[in-house]
């Protein structure tokens, strides 16, 4: 007798991942396992909760038949009570389904950008680090279609354009570090697998605080969607992420290649060969632009490029324009500098 339907799921999803993986690493076809050049080790980022439980025991299960070595992470963010032994009886868990190494790291959350945004950039940054001090090739991360399904809307509410609807690649981070094995199965899949499986959850209050833009719309705006349209809107929100990221990832590499033809010998952009470029081609010219001048990504929004649109597109002889990360941009003799002011 096979197992569980919903166990057998997940492990499929992070079977393909690590087969991913393993060819990224330099796996040929056909070659045996002795003769890799190494084994990769992969790393899951686990909170406790269901969707990363279920994770790190199909990470356990699955890694040793393909030879990859695995291990875990749980990021303590210090924002609730009894935190810190939280994160230790998480990394017990790790430990106990044989995944090695093992760590347990805190962070300080900082303020920037709201609370949501400033522990997700601590827990980037934690596992970053973990990633570069274990010598990991991957790190697996349990986001469920259900939160690709809010990340759209959450895009959609900010007005932030095609590449926030495209919501999380399933690879992501430098050369490929974040690995999204779930964003196709759904929340309740992973849960069921953690219950056949007696795997202990732990549920972060904040997923059901009202406090928190995210567990608002989880438990309050998704819902009164399918109320009112019907089952299916999650799904569909999936195919929307898909689609978007598709056109956005073209007109990001037209953009590209648009680039080198609107500066000038020195380097500057060119105000009237920024204007013959189609909106969304210039819009993702200047985005670039004030990135490379130091700022944030995540702190970029669109008004941020709308407003510096318009010293190309309705020039009146307006002022600089003030962006994050103390980057100024303005128009001077025909040419659009932006950078650290």
């Amino acid at each position: 007798m096979g197992p569980h339907p919903a166990v057998a799921a997940i492990r499929l999803a992070v079977r393909r991942v690590l087969n991913d993986i393993l060819d990224d690493h330099g796996r040929a076809p056909g070659r045996a396992t002795h003769e890799w050049p190494s084994s990769p080790l992969v790393l899951v980022a686990c909170s406790g909760g269901a969707d990363s439980m279920a994770l790190a025991s199909a990470l356990a299960f699955e890694a040793p038949r393909l030879g990859v070595r695995a291990g875990g992470v749980t990021v303590d963010h210090g924002l609730q009570a009894g935190s810190g032994l939280r994160a230790a009886d998480v990394a017990s868990r790790l430990s106990e389904l044989g995944l090695d190494p093992v760590e347990s790291v805190a962070v300080t959350v900082g303020r920037e950008g709201g609370p949501e945004a400033a522990a997700r950039d601590a827990r980037y940054a934690a596992l970053d680090a973990a990633a570069e001090r274990h010598g990991a090739t991957a790190v697996l991360l349990g986001h469920t279609r259900d939160d690709q399904a809010e990340t759209v809307l959450l895009g959609l509410a900010r007005g932030s354009g095609i590449r926030s609807l495209s919501g999380m690649a399933a690879v992501s981070g430098a050369g490929g570090r974040y690995r999204r094995p779930f964003l196709q199965l759904d929340r309740q899949t992973a849960r069921r697998a953690c219950m056949v499986q007696s795997l202990p959850v732990w549920d972060d209050p904040h997923n059901a605080d009202p406090a928190y833009t995210r567990s608002r719309l989880r438990h309050e705006g998704l819902p009164a969607l399918e109320k009112a349209l019907g089952k299916g809107v999650v799904e569909a929100l999936a195919r929307t992420a898909q689609l978007s990221r598709d056109d956005a990832d073209a007109l990001d590499a037209w953009a590209g290649r648009a680039e080198a033809g609107v500066r000038d010998a020195d380097g500057r952009l060119e105000c009237a060969a920024l204007h013959a470029l189609p909106p969304a081609v210039r819009r993702r010219v200047l985005r670039r632009a004030a990135i490379e001048a130091g700022a944030p990504a995540g702190s970029l929004f669109a008004r941020h490029i709308e407003e510096v649109d318009r010293l190309i597109t309705g020039w009146r002889g307006q002022g600089a324009i003030n962006l994050p990360g103390r980057v100024v941009a303005r128009r001077q003799g025909g040419r659009l500098v932006i950078r650290q002011g």
